[in-house]
C-alpha cells in the first residue's frame, strides 16, 4: 500500500499578539489530497491557524515544511522569510476568507483573471479561458460578465473561490466561507465546496457548519485554547468525541447533541 504523499508539515507553531498568545504550539502533518475541517469556539485560534500556514500572519515559533521543504532561513534563532519565498508561497496555497474582497471596477471574469495575469505571467487570452474554465466550476459562466455589485453575496464567494481556484494552488484553505452570508445563501457555497472535495484536492476548512464538517472531511481538529485538544475522523470527533470540551461544543449544536 503506497504511503500518503505529505504536502504540507506544521512544527511547533505558535503565534503571540503582544502578550496574548493564540496559538500555543500545534503539530500537523497534511498528506496529499486529505479535507480537513478545523473546529472550535470563538478564539480558540483557528483563522490564526490558517493564517499563518501561509503566512499572512507570521509565526512567533516554529516551522512549516511545504512538499518536504522548509520555509524560511534560520539565522541566529531568528526565522526570516524573504519577500520572494512568500510571494511563491501564496501562489500555492489559495485562500478563501470570510468577506469576499472582489474587485468592484473589475468584472466577474476580470477578478478571476487578474492573480494569474499580475502574479503568474499568463498571457491574456489564457487567462481568460482559464477564468471562464473556473466560473463553469463553480456555476457561474452566465455571470462572466457582470460586476460583483449585482450578484448575491453567495455568487460573490463562489466568484472568491474561482478567483483562488484559478491560481491553480496545491493547497486550498477556506477561513469560515459562509459566516457572512444569509442563511439562505449559505447552501449554495457549502455545494460548491462539496463538488471540489470530490476532485482530490487538498483542503484544510474552518466551519461552524458540523453537519457540512461531517459530509465534507476526511479528518476534523478541534482546536481549544490554541492546541489541537482532538482529532480524528468526522465520526471519531462529531459522533464520539473523546474529550469533554470537544462533547459541550459539539453539544451546543442540535443535530449533533446527544
Amino acid at each position: 500500500m503506497d504511503t500518503p504523499q505529505e504536502v504540507l508539515r506544521i512544527e511547533g507553531l505558535r503565534k503571540s499578539f503582544g502578550q496574548l498568545e493564540v496559538l500555543s504550539g500545534i503539530d500537523l502533518t497534511v498528506a496529499k489530497g486529505e479535507r480537513i475541517a478545523i473546529l472550535g469556539s470563538s478564539g480558540s485560534g483557528k483563522s490564526t491557524f490558517l493564517r499563518c500556514i501561509n503566512m499572512m500572519e507570521m509565526p512567533s515559533a516554529g516551522r512549516v515544511a511545504l512538499d518536504g521543504q522548509l520555509l524560511g532561513q534560520e539565522k541566529g534563532g531568528t526565522i526570516r522569510y524573504p519577500e520572494a519565498e512568500l510571494c511563491r508561497l501564496r501562489t500555492r496555497i489559495g485562500m478563501i476568507f470570510q468577506q469576499f474582497n472582489l474587485f468592484p471596477h473589475m468584472t466577474v471574469a476580470q477578478n478571476v483573471m487578474e492573480g494569474p495575469v499580475s502574479v503568474l505571467g499568463v498571457r491574456r487570452r489564457e487567462a481568460e479561458e482559464r477564468a471562464l474554465r473556473y466560473l463553469a466550476k463553480v456555476g457561474l459562466t452566465e455571470k462572466a460578465a457582470e460586476y460583483p455589485s449585482r450578484l448575491s453575496g453567495g455568487q460573490q464567494q463562489r466568484v472568491a473561490i474561482a478567483r483562488a481556484l484559478a491560481m491553480e494552488p496545491e493547497i486550498l484553505l477556506f477561513d469560515e466561507p459562509t459566516s457572512s452570508l444569509d442563511p439562505e445563501l449559505v447552501g449554495e457555497v457549502l455545494q460548491t465546496i462539496l463538488d471540489l472535495s470530490q476532485e482530490g484536492r487538498t483542503m484544510l476548512l474552518v466551519t461552524h457548519e458540523l453537519g457540512f464538517a461531517y459530509h465534507f472531511a476526511t479528518r476534523v481538529l478541534f482546536l481549544h485554547q490554541g492546541r489541537i485538544l482532538e482529532q480524528g475522523t468526522p465520526e471519531e470527533v462529531l459522533k464520539h468525541p473523546r474529550e469533554e470540551r470537544t462533547r459541550a461544543f459539539i453539544g451546543q449544536h442540535s443535530a449533533f447533541a446527544f
